[in-house]
């Protein structure tokens, strides 16, 4: 490609006018306009492929368990077992998967796992309801904290 002395390339040109024009929108917008819905689900605003508010508080809620597996575009945390100090003979696995993009109840479903030792083995045992129900609360409770906050601020 030939080109006359101070031209510059067709890309630079077009890449020069693309960030002109942007930074001129930028500056349509005044300090004090507000967003027309500041509440936005958390899927619009993030890259994840599940509620974002539901994801950050199951990660802070597990954060004590040793992690095996997360897929934050699926939804799912698997936990490993986990041995309270104070139990040494029991152990309990969690599962969290995220069901929807927003912040809803029914968006989150919790399983647990509980083991207990027995002669050296790890035999299964169940898991009151009430456990469970107990993680999906708090997970919930944290989901809607983090959601004002970031509303709030």
């Amino acid at each position: 490609m030939i080109r006359r002395p101070g031209t510059a390339p067709r890309t630079l040109v077009v890449l020069s006018c693309a960030l002109a024009a942007t930074l001129s929108l930028g500056a349509c917008a005044h300090k004090g306009a507000r967003i027309a819905n500041p509440d936005l689900a958390a899927s619009k605003v993030t890259t994840i492929g599940v509620n974002a508010y539901l994801w950050r508080a199951s990660l802070d809620t597990l954060s004590f368990m040793p992690l095996l597996q997360t897929d934050s575009n699926g939804g799912v945390i698997v936990t490993d077992w986990y041995i309270n100090p104070a139990a040494p003979s029991e152990r309990v696995k969690v599962t969290v998967t995220i069901l929807d993009q927003d912040l809803r109840a029914d968006g989150l479903r919790v399983a647990a796992l509980r083991q207990v030792n027995q002669g050296g083995q790890w035999v299964a045992a169940p898991v009151q309801a009430a456990t469970v129900q107990k993680l999906e609360d708090i997970i919930l409770t944290k989901a809607r904290d983090l959601r004002r906050a970031a509303v709030a601020g």
